[in-house]
């Protein structure tokens, strides 16, 4: 069974696991709203794909030096920005392979402040 990002954490949160607030869309007049619901100011926009590895992927469409499918946002206008680069898109990561994977729906989580990732 695949499930994306989004529905995972939905799925933790209901056994009690703490979640960063977040929402999906996938349309990008929703992106505003939804980025607006969350506590910022950071915003992570996250392409919700059946493949991992999207943080270091790159957009078909957006050529060879394209930002990844998991983007900081630092602004509200930033979000609305990366979800229309993102949103309809084709997301090539290593475990896509050279077709990729049209981006359909993302997830818009607040973001933290982060030292280092493990």
């Amino acid at each position: 069974m695949n499930i994306h990002e989004y529905q995972a954490k939905q799925l933790l949160e209901s056994f009690g696991a703490p979640i960063a607030p977040g929402i999906a869309i996938d349309d990008v007049a929703e992106a505003e709203a939804a980025a607006k619901q969350l506590p910022g100011p950071l915003y992570v926009v996250k392409s919700q794909i059946h493949a991992g590895g999207r943080g270091k992927g790159r957009f078909k469409e957006l050529g060879p030096d394209s930002k990844g499918g998991v983007r900081l946002a630092k602004s509200i206008e930033d979000v609305v920005t990366n979800a229309r680069e993102m949103l309809g898109n084709t997301l090539v990561t290593k475990q896509t392979g050279d077709a990729g994977k049209v981006v359909n729906r993302l997830y818009i989580e607040d973001g933290a402040d982060i030292d280092r990732e493990l």
